[in-house]
């Protein structure tokens, strides 16, 4: 059975309109942190469930969201967290701590699809305030037969 995952970061209190088209099908909303507050949680759960962790200008206490997340979404392990809990995240040091097949991470706010090893390394870009003279994004994590693919999604 083959599912769709929406990949999400650094919204910083923003959620874009066309975020909800480019996560329109999704069966599961990844957040990976710097949320910034729970209404972005509540319109997000309009497309999807959704799951998100702190970054770290989230404030600590907020029942919605977790250190990390690990699930198994057919025989595929996913890890989140935002990675700034490892300083500055490269696709090497996040591989490195976190025994995943699939490890998702946000912070830097630059889209990033890359592989270590087997592990893919997903960074969906920051789908909030532009910065840095990055395009907001988001991604769609498909997992079909054990396999997992990624699709960046510009806002």
């Amino acid at each position: 059975m083959t599912r769709r995952i929406g990949l999400i970061s650094d919204t910083h209190g923003q959620l874009r309109a066309e975020v909800h088209a480019a996560l329109a099908g999704v069966d599961l909303i990844l957040h990976a942190g710097d949320v910034g507050g729970d209404e972005i949680l509540d319109e997000l759960a309009l497309i999807a469930p959704v799951q998100a962790v702190y970054g770290n200008t989230d404030a600590p206490g907020q029942p919605l969201l977790r250190e990390s997340i690990e699930i198994d979404v057919e025989g595929v392990r996913i890890h989140v967290s935002h990675g700034h809990e490892l300083g500055s995240p490269t696709p090497e040091r996040l591989a490195a701590r976190y025994d995943a097949d699939v490890i998702v991470y946000g912070h830097t706010h630059q889209q990033l699809v890359t592989r270590v090893g087997e592990k893919l390394v997903v960074n969906p870009g920051a789908a909030g305030p532009r910065r840095f003279r990055l395009e907001p994004s988001v991604a769609v994590l498909t997992v079909d037969g054990g396999q997992a693919a990624v699709e960046i999604r510009p806002l």
